[in-house]
């Protein structure tokens, strides 16, 4: 049995303006991790994730391709001690 993590993610590239938030929320709620997804001023998105290690992880994964449009170029993941409520939403950019 894994136990759950929480992890947050900045990815870079080509990811604004090409539909990586509505992805990754399709994305997170099929794997039905918690947390949340958000553009950042610099360009970059940004996103919380919350469950089982190993759905987190392969959510991870996932971020490195992103949608059809996105042309990601690094993700910087690291742990947080943020647990955020249950489902994953949308937030507005910061």
């Amino acid at each position: 049995m894994t136990g759950e993590v929480t992890v947050r993610v900045l990815v870079e590239g080509r990811v604004q303006g090409v539909w990586f938030r509505g992805w990754t929320v399709e994305q997170a709620q099929a794997r039905k991790l918690s947390g949340w997804v958000r553009n950042l001023v610099d360009g970059r998105v940004e996103a919380l994730f919350h469950g089982p290690s190993h759905i987190v992880r392969d959510m991870v994964e996932a971020c490195h391709r992103g949608p059809t449009a996105a042309l990601v170029t690094r993700v910087e993941t690291e742990t947080s001690s943020e647990v955020p409520p249950s489902g994953f939403h949308q937030r507005p950019t910061a």
